[in-house]
């Protein structure tokens, strides 16, 4: 558990290093997507009964961090959300980020607004590649569940779970 809590420090503070070298040459839109970032990711980390496991992240090959990931509907639904998407690297560490976008729509019955911060977590590189030019579809190009959470899972999920991608996500508002 302590080399777990170890380990999971260390991802943090390669991301927040990453982070804030890119911050340096950034104008002040970028500077507050990044620190949005980053602080979603905190706070999908820091809480033991809920955090993101530091097994999962050992093990990811990319972060994609998406903060306020706004979706609305009223029989026509929408939703739009910038981020940041991260990359390890041959080396063990952590790319620059690079800014990603995330949208659809989707008709039906459908009522409400939602905020939503979402992390995902790839375990490989074709769904990088995937976003990298352009088009990824969670569940069409690529299969995603819901990350395991807490500090007991660690142990349990890596070989039970076979999903490309890990996705965590906490919401607001109301969506129906």
């Amino acid at each position: 558990e302590d080399l777990l809590m170890k380990r999971l420090i260390s991802i943090s503070t390669a991301i927040t290093a990453a982070l804030i070298c890119s911050v340096a040459l950034a104008d002040s839109k970028t500077e507050k997507r990044v620190d949005t970032a980053l602080e979603v990711f905190k706070t999908f980390t820091e809480i033991p009964e809920s955090a993101i496991p530091a097994s999962i992240l050992k093990d990811a090959y990319g972060i994609a961090i998406l903060p306020g990931v706004i979706k609305v509907g009223f029989t026509i639904g929408g939703r739009y959300g910038r981020g940041v998407l991260m990359v390890r690297q041959g080396d063990d560490t952590w790319s620059n980020p690079a800014f990603i976008a995330m949208g659809g729509g989707s008709v039906g019955f459908q009522i409400g607004a939602q905020s939503t911060d979402i992390v995902l977590v790839f375990r490989d590189s074709r769904s990088v590649n995937n976003i990298y030019n352009g088009k990824l579809v969670l569940g069409g190009d690529a299969s995603a569940a819901a990350g395991p959470v807490g500090r007991q899972s660690s142990a349990s999920t890596d070989e039970r779970l076979a999903a490309e991608i890990y996705s965590y996500s906490r919401n607001r508002g109301l969506f129906a």
